[in-house]
C-alpha cells in the first residue's frame, strides 16, 4: 500500500517510486563525489584545455549515440535492465580510472566513452521509468524531491572529497574517492534488482518521433529548448571546476564551492517544489533562465574565488526555479504528444539527441576557441555567448500550449 508523504504536498509514494528516488540520490552522491574531481585530476596531469575539452566531448558523443541504442533495447528488453547496464558501466568507469591511476590522462577517449555510454543507458531508462512511475501530478515532487537528493548529495560529496584528496599524498585520495563512487554504483545495481520489471512491445519508432517535430509545435519547442540548454551546459558542465582549482590550487576549495552550491539549491529545489503553482510555470522559467545568464557575468572579468562562490550562490537558486517546471512542461508535452504511450522510449530519445547536439557543438567551438585563439582571452567571450542557452529556453517554452500553462 502507497504511503502519503507530506513534506513536499500530499503525494502518494509507491515502492517504484520511492526505489527510483533512492537510485536517484545515490547516483546523485556518487557523481557530486567524483565528478568534477576527474576533470581536475585529469588538468592535474596534462594541464591543457583541448585535453579536458576532448575527455568531455567523447563523453557527450558517446552519451547519444548510446541513447539510441538504448531506446531500441528497452523495447525489446525491459527498461530495468537497461537502467542496471548503465549503472554497471559507470562502475566500470571508475574501476578503470582506480587502474589507470596516474596514467589516466593517456585513455581519455576510453574514459569519456565508457562514461558516456553508462550516462546513456542510465538515463535512458532513468527518464523513461520517471515517466511511467510518476502522474502529472507528481512530477512536480518528484522532480523536485529528486533535486533536494541531488543537492544533498552536492553538499556532502564535493566537500568530503576534497577532505580525502587533501589529506593524502599525491594521487592517493583521488583513488579512495574514485573507490567510494565504484561502491555506491554497486548499491545501486543491488537496489535495481527490487524495481518492478516493465517489459515493453512493439516495434522502435525513432525516425518517426523525430519527424513529429513537424507535426507537433510543442514537441517541436520542446527540443529546440534542449539543444539551446546543451550549448551552455556542454562547456560550464566542466570549466567551472577547473577555473575553481585554477583560482586557488585547492581541491578543498572545490569541495567548499560545492557545499555552498548544493546547500543553497537544496533551500531552493524544497521551496520551488513545495511552492511553486502550474500556472507559474513559465514565469519561473523567465525568471531562472535570466538569473543564470546574469551569473556568467561573474565570470568574465577579474575572476577570483569569491566570485566564484556569488556565482555558485547565483545558480543555486536559479537551476531550481527554471528545471523543476521546465522538466515537468517536458513530461507533460511528451504525455499529450502521438501515441505517448506507446512511443514514449522513443520521445525520450529524440529529446536527449538534441540535448547532446546542443552538448557537442558547445564543446567544438570550445575546442576551436582554445586551439586557435589565446584561451585567455577567447574563453571569456565563449562563456558569455554560450551561457546564454538557459535563457533562451523560455523563447521556446513561452509558446507551448497545455491546459493550465
Amino acid at each position: 500500500m502507497a504511503k502519503k508523504f507530506k513534506l513536499l504536498g500530499e503525494v502518494e509514494l509507491t515502492k517504484d517510486l520511492t526505489l527510483l528516488l533512492v537510485i536517484g540520490g545515490l547516483y546523485s552522491l556518487s557523481v557530486a563525489l567524483s565528478n568534477t574531481f576527474v576533470n581536475v585530476f585529469l588538468w592535474k596531469q596534462t594541464g591543457e584545455y583541448s585535453d579536458i575539452a576532448m575527455y568531455n566531448l567523447s563523453i557527450v558523443v558517446l552519451q547519444p549515440l548510446t541513447f539510441i541504442l538504448a531506446g531500441r533495447w528497452a523495447k525489446k528488453i525491459d527498461r530495468v535492465i537497461v537502467l542496471r547496464i548503465g549503472v554497471i558501466f559507470l562502475a566500470i568507469f571508475y574501476l578503470t580510472v582506480l587502474i589507470t591511476g596516474k596514467n589516466a590522462a593517456a585513455y581519455l577517449l576510453l574514459l569519456g566513452g565508457l562514461l558516456g555510454i553508462g550516462y546513456g543507458f542510465y538515463w535512458l531508462a532513468y527518464n523513461v521509468l520517471t515517466f511511467e512511475i510518476t502522474e502529472p501530478e507528481t512530477r512536480d515532487f518528484f522532480n523536485g524531491f529528486l533535486g533536494i537528493l541531488s543537492s544533498t548529495g552536492g553538499m556532502i560529496g564535493p566537500f568530503a572529497a576534497g577532505f580525502i584528496i587533501t589529506r593524502f599524498e599525491k594521487f592517493t585520495g583521488y583513488m579512495i574517492v574514485f573507490g567510494i563512487s565504484l561502491a555506491l554504483f554497486a548499491i545501486a545495481v543491488f537496489l535495481s534488482f527490487s524495481l518492478k520489471r516493465r517489459p515493453a512491445k512493439g516495434k522502435y519508432y525513432f525516425k518517426r518521433i523525430l519527424d513529429e517535430r513537424n507535426k507537433n509545435e510543442n514537441w517541436r519547442l520542446i527540443t529546440n529548448a534542449h539543444f539551446f540548454q546543451g550549448l551552455r551546459e556542454g562547456t560550464f558542465l566542466f570549466m567551472i571546476g577547473i577555473f575553481v582549482y585554477l583560482s586557488t590550487g585547492s581541491e578543498m576549495a572545490l569541495g567548499t564551492f560545492g557545499l555552498i552550491n548544493s546547500g543553497i539549491s537544496f533551500v531552493a529545489y524544497f521551496a520551488v517544489s513545495r511552492l511553486l503553482k502550474k500556472k507559474h510555470r513559465k514565469k519561473s522559467i523567465l525568471i531562472g533562465g535570466a538569473m543564470l545568464y546574469a551569473a556568467v557575468l561573474l565570470l568574465v572579468w577579474d575572476l577570483n574565488f569569491v566570485k566564484l562562490l556569488l556565482y555558485a550562490g547565483i545558480i543555486a537558486v536559479a537551476y531550481p526555479l527554471l528545471l523543476v517546471p521546465y522538466i515537468s512542461t517536458t513530461y507533460d508535452v511528451i504525455g499529450s504528444g502521438w501515441k505517448a504511450a506507446e512511443m514514449r522510449i522513443e520521445y525520450i530519445v529524440v529529446r536527449e539527441i538534441f540535448l547532446n547536439v546542443g552538448r557537442i557543438i558547445s564543446i567544438l567551438v570550445f575546442i576551436g576557441a582554445v586551439t586557435w585563439f589565446n584561451p585567455e582571452k577567447s574563453i571569456p567571450v565563449l562563456l558569455l555567448l554560450l551561457g546564454a542557452g538557459h535563457s533562451i529556453i523560455y523563447l521556446f517554452l513561452r509558446r507551448v500550449q497545455l491546459p493550465s500553462t
